[in-house]
């Protein structure tokens, strides 16, 4: 049987070790026992908390008392077998994490090293000695996301699904996952499997895509896609049919492409999915997207505008009337900026109205109203009769048609403050697009107060980012977007397990602020394009979306690819 260290033997009293050391004081720890019984949470984590001691200060002292390492696991490389070997919900329980074989033994990262009966545990499971590391622990739930992928698991459930199919071949299998066995049919472990792995992932998408000889399944994961191939594509109808069934579509029609959704819980979080099928040449294509019900509602903050644009932003919400346009193609993050901002406008004395296709995120106070073109209920229809329902603030998913747009700009002009979304590439386009669709110049001149263009751009890893000196072809193109250029903070990753060998984990928006002046609402008035732009780009504080993303790359958050790709799109649309 294995035994701890003999310097983690006697129970450490950490309140009483970070005291001596001078850490904290005799009151502090006090109070943050009073709160720790309260909470019930760790002392330890009571104090980081409570901003009493620091994190780091708390480990160095644990790590040198305790006479065992302290890994940084944000820069670690695992072995996925290894990681393994100790089960996800023990790992999950005790905080802990295989790091690496030593001989017989297995060395573990602990966030809390102290707790006895944890390791006591584990050496049980692992059948090894076990030597102690201490780990951050942030670090490691975020690391149990990363390492605990279910693809495996998934490539199982689909081979017992293929099993199930194939050994009867006048199975209907629409009826897989049906009746008083459902939860135990194969079809419904392996989309649970799906939904739990993508979760854990933090995919925004699950695609299902049956090819000549195969089945694709995809993830897109910070905006790419990530690729897992089951070699049965008679699963694909199984999985079609199932996920028709849960969105409350017609299983019969596989002809058109139909629109649902459902919602699921996955590790106590509340996912409103939604589906689209489309028939394509070897059946049908499914696409989910993902929304997070239970997450908090983002704060204007969290944005990742900068500070003097987020000020703008946030007096121009205060205006009393007037339209607020949030543009960019698919994708870029528009409805959570618009949803940041009706977030902070959702106040007692405001009624918020919003007209959506669809509705994807619930808020409580406000009401939400679904399109449905079906029977007549189009956003022109609904803007209507939201006009009679006393609003003081509107959103409208998007300025598709020009009834909807004059109805919109007119709502603007009497005393209600409109957010809208419109599908273009920058700010400056956007009075072009509304005139095209038919808006009058002169209620754009009279209404508009802020046109907000953005993109979400890769953020390098940070287990993997370091720097280097650019090539000679991306010297150039930094020459010509900004001549005397200093590059010394450019980064990007080299590939790692924490970020699945793509050098990019998570995503940051880029923005591209545009508040009319005098000479650009003079160009609407007239209905001039051309002095509409000529006017914005002389703007004082205007910054295009293009060197908003090159001063990412430039500060080590993101990358030259990334920056060019962002300005690639703005001149492909002009050229356009």
């Amino acid at each position: 049987m294995s035994t701890l260290p003999s310097a983690a033997m006697k129970k450490i009293r950490i309140g009483d070790l970070l005291v001596e050391n001078g850490l904290i004081t005799a009151e502090q720890l006090q109070k943050a026992l009073a709160e720790q019984r309260r909470l019930g949470s760790k002392l330890g984590r009571t104090l980081i908390d409570l901003g009493y001691v620091s994190e780091n200060d708390m480990l160095e002292l644990l790590s040198r008392q305790l006479s065992i390492p302290l890994i940084d696991l944000r820069s670690y490389r695992f072995d996925p077998v290894l990681v393994r070997k100790l089960p996800e919900t023990l790992a999950r329980r005790f905080r802990s994490i295989v790091l690496r074989e030593e001989g017989s033994a297995y060395v573990v990262g602990m966030a809390d090293p102290t707790d006895l009966f944890a390791y006591d545990e584990m050496a049980r499971v692992l059948g090894r000695e076990v030597r102690l590391a201490l780990v951050r622990e942030d670090d490691v739930l975020r690391t149990f996301d990363t390492v605990y992928r279910r693809t495996e698991e998934i490539s199982s459930l689909a081979q017992e699904l293929s099993e199930e199919v194939s050994a009867d071949a006048a199975l209907d299998v629409s009826q897989l996952g049906l009746g008083e066995d459902a939860a135990d049919a194969p079809v419904v472990k392996l989309l649970q499997s799906m939904f739990v792995d993508a979760v854990q992932a933090g995919a925004s998408d699950i695609h299902i895509e049956p090819d000549t000889d195969c089945l694709r399944l995809r993830q897109r994961i910070h905006g790419a896609l990530n690729e897992q191939i089951i070699r049965d594509k008679q699963l694909a109808s199984a999985l079609v049919l199932r996920l028709k069934l849960m969105a409350g579509l017609n299983i019969s029609e596989k002809r058109l492409p139909q629109d649902g959704r459902f919602q699921i819980s996955v590790r106590s979080k509340a996912i409103d999915v939604r589906v689209s099928t489309m028939p394509v040449q070897h059946g049908e294509s499914v696409v989910m997207r993902l929304l997070d019900q239970s997450g908090a509602m983002l704060n204007l903050e969290h944005l990742g505008m900068p500070a003097p644009m987020l000020a703008r932003f946030r007096n121009v919400l205060k205006s009393p009337s007037g339209i607020i346009l949030v543009t960019g193609p698919t994708g870029s993050g528009k409805t959570t900026s618009l949803y940041a901002a009706l977030h902070s406008l959702n106040q007692p004395e405001k009624k918020i109205i919003t007209v959506e296709d669809p509705v994807e995120y619930r808020l409580p106070r406000i009401s939400q109203v679904q399109v449905n073109t079906k029977i007549g209920l189009g956003f022109a229809t609904v803007l209507r009769s939201a006009l009679r329902q006393d609003p003081d603030v509107i959103l409208v998913g998007e300025m598709r048609d020009q009834e909807t747009a004059e109805i919109g700009l007119r709502a603007a002009m009497t005393g209600h403050l409109v957010l809208s979304t419109l599908h273009t590439n920058d700010a400056v386009g956007t009075a072009d697009r509304l005139l095209d669709m038919g808006a009058p110049g002169y209620l754009l001149a009279a209404s508009l107060r802020a046109i907000i263009a953005q993109r979400l751009v890769r953020r390098i890893c940070d287990s993997c980012g370091e720097r280097y000196l650019p090539s000679v072809n991306d010297q150039a193109w930094l020459n010509d977007m900004r001549p005397g250029i200093n590059t010394d903070g450019l980064r990007r990753g080299r590939g790692c397990q924490h970020c699945n060998g793509t050098g990019y984990r998570g995503r940051i928006g880029v923005y591209e602020y545009l508040e009319p002046t005098l000479e650009m609402l003079e160009a609407l008035r007239r209905g001039s394009q051309d002095g509409f732009v000529r006017a914005a780009s002389q703007a004082p504080l205007f910054r295009p979306l293009a060197q908003a993303a090159l001063d990412y790359a430039l500060a080590g958050l993101s990358t030259i690819e990334e920056a060019k790709r962002v300005g690639g799109e703005i001149a492909h649309s002009a050229e356009e």
